[in-house]
């Protein structure tokens, strides 16, 4: 299975854990890592190369910090300008269909802190449902997320576990299905 890891973070020079994660899928095997932000500094996307880049992988990734609940802007950029109808979706847009789609993102906030009663009243899970609605309409199959909550109070350790559990799931190539919560 060959993955194309899509990295978005605006300051990865700054990042401690979106930087080490991507420090931890480098050496994966068939893990090809795409730095959208160092890739188009201009914000002007090649339509046509990331098309091709999707359909050169199995699996796509899609890397970044949780910005008000949401991604960072060029990642929806290039998700507004690269899923599109006929490729991604609608009349003749099967290009992706039989792929996966993982999310991975990190959040300043402490699991506890999604969800009831905390300072976000929705889990992170919950707040990525946009995601896993892309990936039905483009005929995706939706892997559960990995969420490394907690990165300003995340110590060395545990943030070397992440990167372990990070490159494992990546070298791993098993699909991992979202879990329905009883609602």
């Amino acid at each position: 299975m060959r993955t194309l890891l899509v990295l978005a973070h605006p300051d990865l020079a700054a990042s401690r854990v979106n930087a080490a994660l991507a420090e931890a899928a480098r050496p994966v095997e068939n893990v090809t890592l795409h730095d959208l932000y160092a890739t188009y500094p201009d914000l002007r996307i090649d339509v046509e190369r990331e098309q091709r880049l999707l359909l050169e992988h199995d699996r796509i990734v899609l890397q970044f910090p949780f910005y008000w609940y949401s991604a960072p802007p060029l990642l929806k950029k290039w998700l507004d300008e690269v899923f599109l109808r006929g490729f991604a979706y609608g009349s003749g847009g099967t290009s992706l269909s039989g792929k996966s789609l993982l999310i991975a993102t990190s959040t300043g906030s402490t699991e506890e802190q999604y969800g009831p009663g905390g300072a976000h009243p929705y889990p992170v899970v919950d707040l990525l449902n946009s995601f896993d609605a892309t990936a039905n309409i483009t005929g995706m199959r939706y892997e559960e997320p990995l969420i490394v909550h907690g990165t300003h109070g995340l110590g060395d350790a545990e943030l070397a576990a992440y990167q372990d559990r990070y490159r494992e799931l990546l070298a791993s190539g098993v699909l991992r299905k979202r879990a329905l919560s009883a609602a």
